[in-house]
């Protein structure tokens, strides 16, 4: 079995070239990668359901818009809070020893990737009102079996980028595909003058 340099926290950007409709111009947050497979949310998807409509209690730490958004196709039923804990990205303490509580974030949260985490829905939502920065519900996910998002990128269906905390967060969910390869210092930046529909071009 081939090594899996992991890619999680990073971005998958759809190229104008992927053709599978749930992620056209889809930009996905890798929460997980590695030889078993990979897991991730779709950033850019607003749905019409507000976060108060299922998930009530932590409808006043989703940020705007106040909406759910669609992870991806795989178990739609399900929800996944992804948060940013400011200051979550160092690990040390004024004195340069590791702090448990920077180490491992406020209860009910667990690190994913430097300030970005995983929120337990469960957990009652008190616990990491003070903590975070921002929140998201995200109904379902993308999931890939194992060398199959490898595959797709051989083939040149993404591009991978870096992920800066505020995609999580992002108030203009509609722009972030264009906004995330504008950023990128190289000829991906082009990328985002692509037309929505390269026929009229």
């Amino acid at each position: 079995m081939t090594e899996v340099s992991s890619l999680t926290g990073r971005l998958l950007v759809a190229t104008p070239a992927l053709a599978d409709p749930n992620f056209d111009r889809a930009v996905v947050l890798l929460l997980d990668h590695d030889e078993e497979g990979s897991l991730g949310v779709v950033l850019n998807r607003p749905t019409p359901v507000g976060v108060g409509d299922i998930l009530e209690s932590w409808a006043a730490l989703a940020g705007e818009p106040g909406v759910v958004f669609q992870g991806g196709p795989v178990s739609l039923d399900s929800a996944l809070g992804v948060a940013v804990v400011p200051g979550e990205a160092g690990r040390e303490d004024h004195g340069g020893q590791p702090s448990a509580i920077l180490g491992d974030g406020p209860l009910g949260w667990r690190r994913v990737y430097g300030a970005i985490g995983l929120v337990d829905l469960e957990a009652p939502p008190e616990l990491l009102a003070a903590a975070l920065g921002s929140l998201r519900i995200f109904a379902g996910y993308a999931g890939w079996g194992p060398g199959q998002l490898e595959e797709e990128l051989s083939e040149g269906a993404w591009y991978v980028v870096e992920s800066e905390p505020g995609d999580v967060s992002s108030p203009d969910p509609e722009h972030l595909w264009r906004s995330v390869l504008r950023r990128q210092r190289s000829d991906l930046a082009m990328v985002a003058t692509y037309p929505d529909d390269p026929s009229l071009n």
